[in-house]
């Protein structure tokens, strides 16, 4: 029977690690590696093919290794490179296929313990993980606040088209959307339509899942200058934030150059040079695939501080782009340093290298002088730190520092990412250095019965499935809150609450649920 292998859409859910009955999925949430890991992997010599992952994967992430296509097929090298150099576990002393941990029972509430009234500020991931806490282990009643008029966060427009794949973990989450102890409320912005005191007024807990709304800035001269673009901004406006305008992405240049080589990086590259015809089946916004059938974009330059061996991007997500149709991956080998990273790393010895991953792809040098040669590429370009963006008017190069001085790279658009920030949330306090919220346990500090979850309380950095642990923390720490008698006895109920959110929301506003 053949094993199974995790491909590049692993959203690091966990739901495979609780449902395999061999324990062959690692690292699980009980290992410290949980959350830092690109994806999870399936142990080969362990797996016994019964499917459970596949069939419990939220993504669809999960397929049997004889069945992997061609372009996915070193995924199962990764999945087996991962165990390469782990210590077998010790047979079990019983007919178990393996030795499981002690049980352990953190949440265990006094059975005449009254139902919390808890409120959920944000439906992206980690509030949704929080709200799926609460109302499967408690019998917790929920109002659920969004600011936009529709539900999703990150996995709705933070998610690139092209994964559709990725988006379907979004399907888990809606189901609570209409649960009988919810209240949905869309467009209703804590901060402008409704206080936190408000909101504190009408719950015994309130958790903020706001995310990270701002971006990271190289702090260089003319990066404000236009045509120098967040890249948040522009993975906005190609899946239709509400915020973002049709008309706010001018895509007339023929070169575009992308600062950072992380997972966002690659993200709006590709999208950039994909065929409108593939886009149109996806969601992505009408605007946007109207604005790249007309685009005059042949070739996008990533830039990376580091060598290809420190890239921020993962290895899935680079296997992918070694195999879109009709899309040239190039390295610009104009620093000997790239060479001897891609050429010394042996891939058969060390697949989980990144720097192995670009054995075979081609390198060349460039005049960044000239205009984009015909085709469509994108192109990596190491050892390369931005110091200026170029132009009087608007954006018509960016002026790089490498190894033997510094050169200009020609273009007329920069897309800026390299990360995100968290912003101020009225009402509680902020670190300005990290851009997060100051907390214990997701409990913040000097505000009983607050708390934080996700981007917001850890900064930004981990995927979609890095909320769920992130999420049981905090909700383990409200409860343990609530047992204790830690929680301030809120002076009004959930339904006045509700009232005024009807009240304050304003046209086109929704309240939905119970």
């Amino acid at each position: 029977m053949t094993s199974y292998a995790i491909t590049q859409t692993c959203c690091n859910d966990a739901t495979c690690v609780a449902v395999c009955p061999v324990n062959c999925i690692h690292p699980t949430p009980q290992e410290r590696a949980f959350g830092s890991t690109e994806m999870l992997h399936i142990d080969p010599a362990t797996c016994i093919g019964c499917g459970a992952c596949a069939d419990a994967c939220p993504v669809e992430a999960i397929f049997p290794v004889d069945s992997l296509s061609a372009a996915q097929q070193e995924y199962a090298t990764i999945n087996a490179a991962y165990y390469a150099d782990r210590k077998p576990e010790p047979a079990p002393a019983g007919p178990n296929f393996h030795a499981w941990d002690e049980p352990s029972f953190p949440r265990i509430l006094p059975s005449d313990f009254a139902p919390l009234k808890v409120a959920v500020v944000g439906t992206g991931p980690a509030g949704m993980y929080a709200v799926q806490d609460l109302l499967l282990h408690t019998s917790a009643e929920v109002t659920l606040i969004d600011r936009l008029p529709v539900t999703g966060g990150l996995v709705r427009f933070g998610v690139a088209p092209d994964h559709p794949a990725t988006k379907k973990v979004g399907d888990t989450f809606a189901r609570f959307h209409a649960h009988p102890r919810v209240r949905l409320h869309l467009g209703l912005d804590v901060g402008a339509d409704v206080t936190a005191q408000e909101l504190s007024a009408h719950h015994d807990a309130v958790i903020y899942a706001v995310g990270a709304s701002a971006d990271r800035t190289l702090a260089v001269p003319g990066e404000e200058l236009p045509g120098s673009i967040s890249a948040r901004a522009f993975v906005a406006w190609y899946n239709g934030h509400p915020d973002a305008a049709p008309d706010a992405i001018d895509l007339s240049a023929e070169r575009v150059v992308v600062v950072g080589n992380g997972n966002v990086a690659l993200d709006v590259a590709r999208i950039l040079l994909a065929d409108p015809d593939s886009l149109a089946r996806t969601e992505i916004s009408g605007h946007a695939l109207a604005a790249l059938r007309g685009a005059k974009v042949r070739e996008v330059v990533l830039l990376g501080r580091r060598g290809p061996e420190d890239a921020a991007y993962t290895k899935s997500e680079l296997l992918a782009l070694k195999h879109v149709p009709g899309l040239d991956l190039v390295i610009d080998d104009h620093d000997p340093r790239i060479a001897a990273a891609v050429d010394e790393t042996d891939p058969a010895t060390d697949p989980k290298g990144k720097a192995a991953l670009l054995r075979g792809v081609a390198r060349e040098r460039f005049d960044w002088t000239r205009a984009p040669a015909p085709g469509r590429r994108i192109v990596l370009r190491f050892h390369s730190t931005p110091v200026e963006m170029v132009g009087e008017e608007a954006v018509e190069g960016v002026r790089v520092a490498e190894a033997s001085g510094e050169r200009t790279i020609r273009t007329d658009m920069v897309l800026r990412a390299i990360g995100y920030r968290g912003v101020p949330v009225a009402g509680l306090p902020f670190d300005e250095t990290t851009g997060t919220v100051p907390h214990e346990g997701g409990r913040v500090t000097g505000r009983p019965g607050t708390y934080v979850v996700g981007w917001i309380k850890r900064g930004p950095s981990g995927g979609i499935g890095a909320n769920r642990t992130c999420a049981a923390e905090t909700v383990t720490t409200l409860l343990a809150d609530a047992v204790a008698g830690a929680l301030p006895a809120p002076p009004s109920a959930p339904k006045a609450f509700h009232r005024l959110a009807k009240r304050r929301g304003g046209k086109g506003r929704a309240a939905l649920g119970r």
